[in-house]
């Protein structure tokens, strides 16, 4: 099982009291990114997402993942995604992107893409739609002419019900052989199915617990075997999302995520993400979570819903997902836990965990790309 972290320009309530907020939120995730790179994790996501106000203002990643490209060495940086529908982005353009951060990075970008998220999000650039599913009927006419762009020498052109463009050469291509390992965030397990007979593979944000990777897993794995890939190569693979918080005792962990404001994240995600299922007494925006105390972080992680604590007890944790079948384990890091405390999750994980459980040097998508 490999290992990737996840930002996201989270900022939180901190703006209520720091105007500076937005700005160190942002720098403290390419921080995050760069010691993640020299801790040996093999992947960093970063999200798109538009007008989430304290939620998530890393709007323009193709921006972040660029300045990473070059301030790190190793770690592969993926899109979480990029947005292709038209309204949002043209294909062309992200198409440009995705080659152009190959080049950048050296073969190391991830092309991560979806759909957006909840009706806050989507109604900004496609007003007056009344169903959020539209946005499913506009990327699956798009995905597919990615890899045409990328790997014909004059795009031979595209004309769709949602956008068109004659013959014309796409540049730059791609660096290297074929193109970036294309993935698809999938919020269900149709979705995972549908992903997997394109050849894709899966970005889980929406795994929450080691018992839940099982079943959707199953729907995946069992597709991918008769995928007919949109791209040059089937990418089998799936990586979900959890939080962690390592430190070196575990009283110290626990007392960290007891003080990180964690409630409130699973909050926000509720107030934009409307498309999701709502859990049955869960309080409606503005009404958050009651902050969480040790003894329910300690509930948490006996639900195997929060990883967390010392460093044999977080490796004994994530083995738990790579038995149940996990490709890729990425952590949302904590957010509202200070700087210093998520730079020591990352290197304790880096020095102590990934070693014992990521023994390949070599990146998966790289395997998959040079046809190895």
């Amino acid at each position: 099982m490999e290992f990737g972290i996840f930002v996201q320009g989270y900022v939180g309530k901190r703006a209520e009291t720091d105007p500076l907020a937005e700005h160190k939120a942002l720098m403290e995730e390419t921080e995050y990114v760069i010691q993640a790179d020299r801790s040996g994790f093999k992947y960093a996501w970063a999200s798109e997402h538009h007008f989430l106000d304290e939620y998530s203002h890393l709007s323009a990643n193709d921006v972040f993942l660029g300045y990473l490209a070059h301030a790190t060495e190793r770690i592969h940086l993926g899109s979480g995604i990029f947005n292709p529908l038209a309204q949002v982005n043209h294909p062309v353009k992200v198409a440009e992107k995705v080659a152009m951060l190959d080049h950048l990075s050296g073969n190391r970008f991830e092309f991560g893409s979806g759909r957006g998220a909840g009706s806050h999000e989507i109604l900004g650039f496609l007003p007056g739609i009344t169903d959020m599913n539209h946005t499913k009927e506009i990327w699956e006419e798009t995905v597919a002419e990615f890899p045409k762009m990328w790997l014909q020498d004059e795009y031979q052109g595209f004309q769709g019900k949602h956008w068109s463009l004659p013959p014309r050469k796409v540049l730059p291509k791609p660096y290297g052989p074929a193109h970036p390992a294309m993935w698809y965030a999938a919020g269900s397990p149709p979705s995972y199915a549908m992903a997997a007979r394109k050849g894709l593979g899966v970005l889980g944000f929406s795994v929450q617990k080691v018992s839940d990777m099982e079943w959707v897993l199953e729907q995946y794995k069992t597709a991918i075997v008769d995928a007919e890939p949109v791209g040059a190569f089937v990418n089998d693979n799936v990586m979900v999302t959890t939080t962690a918080i390592c430190a070196p005792t575990h009283p110290e962990a626990v007392r960290i995520a007891a003080n990180g404001g964690l409630h409130y994240l699973p909050s926000l995600v509720f107030r934009y993400h409307d498309t999701f299922p709502r859990p049955e007494g869960f309080p409606e925006w503005p009404r958050t979570l009651p902050e969480y105390t040790e003894e329910f972080i300690e509930l948490l992680i006996q639900d195997e819903l929060l990883i967390c604590g010392d460093p044999d007890e977080v490796a004994r944790q994530c083995k738990r997902w790579e038995q149940a079948g996990a490709d890729q384990l990425c952590f949302g890091l904590p957010v509202g836990v200070p700087k210093e405390e998520t730079l020591q999750t990352i290197r304790l994980v880096g020095e102590y965990v990934i070693p014992e459980i990521d023994t390949d040097p070599v990146h998966r998508t790289t395997r998959f790309r040079r046809g190895g």
